[in-house]
């Protein structure tokens, strides 16, 4: 399902992985039953891909991580954040492209 380099983000450990990370992170806030987070997928898992290493890309299940999808008010998905030092940096509502998300990272890697 996910590629190598997704991670699989969780209530549990999103404080730890995507708050307290060292890295930026791209969370994509997503449900199995919709069609263009779907779409979307393969995008994220090339993301996680060519990032490796500089950044940490994955994904969040609204459905089963209620707790972590209403603290960022997702009302919508797909929808993606980019987390740095514990702090919402950017957010993408809706189906995008891999350039424009890429554009996303670039600007906030070091």
């Amino acid at each position: 399902m996910a590629g190598s380099h997704t991670l699989e983000f969780t209530d549990q450990n999103f404080e730890q992985d995507v708050l307290k990370s060292a890295e930026p992170v791209l969370v994509d806030f997503w449900a199995t039953w919709c069609g263009p987070c779907r779409m979307m997928s393969p995008t994220v898992d090339a993301l996680a891909e060519e990032y490796a290493g500089r950044a940490k890309i994955g994904k969040l299940n609204v459905d089963d991580n209620i707790e972590s999808a209403g603290r960022f008010g997702i009302r919508s998905i797909p929808t993606m954040i980019l987390f740095k030092a514990g702090q919402v940096m950017e957010q993408v509502v809706g189906s995008t492209s891999k350039e424009s998300l890429k554009r996303i990272l670039d600007k906030h890697l070091e």
